[in-house]
């Protein structure tokens, strides 16, 4: 059980287009009524997911040592890379020459880094690890 993710990154490309269309109604999981009135308009999910477009990249998580935090093997995360660290954010970081996402805790001069699976130990980063906090995860895209 080793830190590895074996994140892919990708960055985001110019959008084309004018974003999908956005039924500001809600979903219901019953019956729709007919009668409901929906107003249209359009969403652009590089707006919603993105806050600093040149700072922004994404990967894909292969692994399960974060599945209690929803980060399944194959999600695709958005990462910023213009964040500031805190305790209790989720980042990608560097450590001894592989990139992982995992909790950030932060305690006084020590940190961990936090797995959300208890089959997984947690990391305790000492002046021995080469270690960078690479990005802050911001959001997580599944697929169903």
């Amino acid at each position: 059980m080793t830190a590895s993710q074996n994140l892919t990154f990708f960055t985001p490309k110019a959008s084309s287009g004018n974003g999908a269309v956005f039924i500001d109604t809600g979903i219901s999981a019953g019956f729709p009524s007919p009668a409901d009135d929906f107003r249209e308009t359009r969403i652009s999910l590089d707006d919603e997911l993105i806050q600093n477009k040149d700072a922004t990249f994404f990967a894909k998580v292969k692994g399960q040592s974060m599945i209690d935090a929803g980060l399944d093997d194959n999600d695709l995360l958005v990462i910023d890379r213009s964040l500031e660290p805190a305790n209790n954010k989720i980042a990608v970081c560097f450590l001894d020459g592989e990139f992982t996402v995992k909790r950030l805790r932060v305690e006084k001069n020590e940190v961990w880094l936090q797995p959300e699976n208890p089959n997984y130990p947690i990391i305790n980063i000492t002046e021995d690890n080469d270690f960078v906090i690479w990005g802050i995860v911001t959001n997580v895209i599944k697929k169903v």
